[in-house]
């Protein structure tokens, strides 16, 4: 089969066309996936540059490459390369593994990035789709059948494919910390995860706010942003009960200063750095709940599926491009000019550029 090759830790020239790939071989109940379309992440750059190292202090680029390949993944582990990234998956069904149902060959199916996992000990896992699996850069891959969940829309293959990674991390992040109809106060909002986080809040009755670029700033308030606040911008004190942070940074006391008594502070992401300045008074004074975000339980992806049935989000992809060109897609991704979700699709003629 074809498809992109990571070749080692390091920048885009890691990325290697291949048609000569082998095809998943598929167990007991897994099943194997044409793969339709392919959404670009955060994760897939930082595996590829082997940014979860502990060696790596600064931010999501191309300059801050892993020195300690041991640790470059998301587990915390190594890669074995060549390895098969990406993490966002729109595909369907075309064989299944023993103990799968035939009947669901044809299927259409989104697949499940952050993956329940229990190893040989008994102990649970979190494992990433495209770092610790073999992900959706090929016109193949393989999945346990219950991570590669069905989907009933008329949204197109690309749409879908925008969902999967970004989406049910900004929906796990709300649940998290149980938002309801209160202030909420959004990082990175023009990204892929930031962006869902905004539809997904209103539709929980959320005042929104979302920091960007003023550029960006029109475009958030067409999706559900009642406010915007620049990125350099001062910020109210006492005034959200969360914080949806996807950037860290040198402004994460800020944030907790932003945040009301009891306020609840949610992270999935430090692209601007992960080593933050915590005032450890600011969290007791204020008796401030800090969350991570990463596990899903099982419920996130079906929830997210049945908003997409039953029309409560809208798909937001900005840009398309050939999965062939991969490295000029990721450039465009760092660029960040653009809000939503970059898709990669097997079609060589289907781009879709500003």
């Amino acid at each position: 089969m074809s498809g992109v090759a990571l070749m080692g830790h390091g920048g885009p020239e890691m990325l290697e066309w291949n048609d000569n790939l082998p095809v998943p071989e598929i167990g007991a109940g897994e099943v194997l996936l044409k793969v339709l379309a392919a959404g670009l992440n955060n994760t897939d750059i930082n595996t590829r540059t082997g940014w979860y190292s502990k060696s790596v202090t600064g931010a999501t680029t191309d300059d801050n490459i892993t020195s300690d390949a041991s640790d470059g993944t998301w587990d915390g582990n190594a890669l074995t390369f060549p390895h098969i990234q990406g993490a966002d998956c729109c595909g369907e069904v075309v064989a299944v593994g023993d103990s799968v149902d035939p009947a669901r060959i044809g299927e259409r199916v989104i697949v499940r990035t952050m993956q329940n996992w229990v190893d040989t000990d008994g102990k649970s896992k979190v494992i990433t789709l495209g770092s610790e699996r073999q992900g959706a850069f090929a016109q193949f891959m393989a999945a346990r059948s219950i991570d590669a969940v069905a989907v009933n829309s008329t949204w197109t293959d690309i749409e879908l494919a925008s969902i999967p990674c970004a989406t049910t991390t900004a929906e796990g992040m709300l649940q998290r910390a149980n938002l309801g109809a209160e202030n909420v106060l959004i990082t990175g909002a023009s990204g892929g995860v930031g962006s869902a986080a905004i539809q997904l809040a209103k539709r929980r009755g959320a005042t929104v706010w979302a920091i960007t670029k003023a550029d960006k700033a029109a475009e958030l308030r067409k999706i559900g942003a009642d406010h915007t606040l620049d990125r350099d911008e001062a910020l109210p004190e006492n005034h959200f009960d969360v914080v949806i942070d996807l950037v860290a940074g040198p402004r994460f006391d800020d944030l907790l200063c932003a945040l009301k008594p009891k306020g609840r502070y949610v992270a999935s992401g430090a692209i601007v750095g992960p080593l933050v300045t915590l005032d450890v008074r600011t969290l007791y004074r204020k008796d401030l709940s800090l969350l991570g975000s990463t596990a899903q339980p099982d419920n996130i992806i079906h929830d997210v599926i049945g908003y997409i049935e039953r029309g409560e989000i809208k798909p937001l992809v900005s840009i398309t491009y050939p999965m062939r060109s991969i490295s000029e897609a990721q450039a465009a991704f760092a660029g960040k000019a653009y809000i939503g979700k970059i898709v990669l699709t097997l079609d060589p003629f289907a781009t879709d550029r500003p």
